[in-house]
This record gives structure tokens, sequence and C-alpha cells, in this order.
């Protein structure tokens, strides 16, 4: 099996990691709001990865092709974009009215305040 030959695969895992490490390691919430998305894309390009075949056409029934490329990952992916920009429309909504009630967006001076 040749691993160099996937590097989408490794690219999208790479991806995958510095997402989700963004949405872990850091307190303030618009920077995990943007590992989310880094993370979300990630997916995104996995996804449409495992849905191409090497020398497949479009799934359009003609004389001469035999190779088709899955049509049904890249469907999904088109609902999950659509989902993943209403998620990130609503949680920078939701970031305005934090910054608005508490005066910063940083995770553990929110908590202080809740807490006093």
């Amino acid at each position: 099996m040749d691993v160099l030959g996937h590097y989408n695969y490794w690219i999208s895992i790479a991806l995958m990691m510095a997402g989700f490490y963004l949405v872990i390691a850091r307190a303030n919430l618009m920077k995990k709001l943007v590992g989310l998305n880094v993370f979300q894309t990630a997916v995104f390009l996995l996804y449409i990865s495992i849905g191409k075949v090497s020398g497949g056409t479009a799934p359009i029934a003609k004389e001469g092709f035999t190779l088709y490329s899955n049509p049904l990952p890249s469907v999904l992916i088109l609902t999950a974009i659509v989902v993943s920009v209403s998620m990130t429309a609503v949680a920078l909504a939701i970031i305005v009215r934090i910054r608005e009630a508490y005066g910063t967006v940083e995770e553990d001076e929110i908590l202080e305040q809740d807490e006093a």
C-alpha cells in the first residue's frame, strides 16, 4: 500500500488535529470557533477524497464509460456546508451576545465573572 500516495488523507488528518487542538487548547471563543471550522473543513476534504474514483467520470450514462465516481459524498458535503455556515452564523451571534454581557470572549474571565 502506497502511504505517501494518499497525501490528501494525511492533509485532512493534519487539518483535523489542528482544528481539534484549537478547540481544546484555546480559551478565546473566537479561536474555538475558527478551530471548529477548520475541523469541519478537514472532514469535508476527507469525504470528498473518499468519493473520488481514480479515472472515474461523472455518473452520467454514456457509451464508452464504465467507471464512475460516487456522487453521494459530494451531495452530503453540500448539505454539511450549509449546516456549517448556519452553525457559524449562530455561533458568531452568540459570541457577540456574550461579549455584550460579559465584556470579554475569554472563557476563564467569563467563568470568573459567573463565580463572583
